[in-house]
């Protein structure tokens, strides 16, 4: 492992896994650890606004680029960007970390798909959980949306070749669009639209394919009895709403559900103060 430390900041790690694959993330803090994974096409930045109060409230967190994303290791080949590959990634990583205590997961979307699917396979490791627009299964996604994932996509070269200025141009329209449609302004700070045009750049396409291959966890839900926090967006155009209130209903031991009403996909970066908030009173409250 390689790293810089500077004191009260984060702490910068890349690595080399077992499957010699490459993993960049960062860790912040001292104490219970806090695991923290991001969605598709995201990065590790997703949580820059959480991890200064995770470390400042006593907790040791931890994020890191998925397979495919940010800094970490890019696949050669589009057929090698599975779920399974990018969990096993995940779970390498994990395994790297050697925290010898239970940990707190919060993930978001796909992230929160990885953190469901290690608690199944290692519930002894894994102390709470705490999901943001949780996506555990395809029919979340629209019709539409699902048909284009149906199959592998083969060619990706109109996105390898789009450029950071108008991957920046449809995240400003999207924020814009919430902005008129409901006249409550929670227009995405400037610096989160810049890094979400960043790693849509930055990301390898091949990404897009880990769809495909995703699994329906649904059946399972019902054997996780950690401690769970739901939390979403009640605007999200991505995954279908309602889809949060039902695994509310399969999961055993959800003891707090929250909706941001005016948020959509990414309520962590819409309004991160209230949610840190609601993350800070969580962790508390364990």
């Amino acid at each position: 492992m390689s790293f810089e430390k500077t004191m009260n900041q984060p702490i910068t790690k890349s690595g080399i896994l077992k499957n010699n694959q490459t993993v960049n993330y960062v860790q912040q803090g001292e104490g219970a650890p806090v695991i923290l994974t991001h969605g598709l096409v995201a990065s590790l930045h997703d949580w820059d606004d959480l991890l200064p109060e995770l470390a400042a409230a006593g907790y040791a967190g931890y994020a890191l680029d998925l397979l495919g994303h940010g800094d970490s290791h890019k696949a050669t080949h589009h057929h090698e960007y599975t779920f399974d590959a990018v969990f096993e990634h995940f779970s390498a990583w994990i395994d790297s970390l050697q925290i010898n205590e239970p940990m707190i997961l919060v993930g978001h979307s796909l992230g929160g798909g990885l953190s469901l699917l290690y608690t199944l396979r290692h519930p002894e490791r894994v102390r709470a959980l705490l999901l943001v627009n949780p996506f555990y299964g395809l029919h979340q996604l629209s019709p539409v949306v699902r048909l284009l994932f149906r199959r592998k996509l083969l060619n990706t070269v109109l996105l390898d070749r789009t450029p950071h200025r108008i991957f920046r141009l449809m995240v400003d329209a999207n924020s814009f669009k919430f902005y008129i449609g409901h006249r409550k302004s929670h227009i995405l700070p400037e610096h989160i639209r810049y890094q979400t045009a960043l790693d849509y750049t930055r990301a390898s396409s091949g990404v897009y394919n880990i769809l495909h291959s995703f699994p329906d966890l649904t059946p399972d839900l019902p054997r996780i009895h950690q401690p769970t926090f739901l939390l979403w967006g009640k605007r999200d155009e991505t995954l279908a709403p309602d889809f949060f209130t039902r695994i509310g209903h399969l999961l055993p031991n959800v003891v707090a559900a929250h909706v941001m009403p005016i948020c959509g996909h990414v309520p962590h970066q819409c309004h991160p103060r209230k949610f840190n908030q609601y993350v800070m009173d969580f962790l508390e409250n364990l």
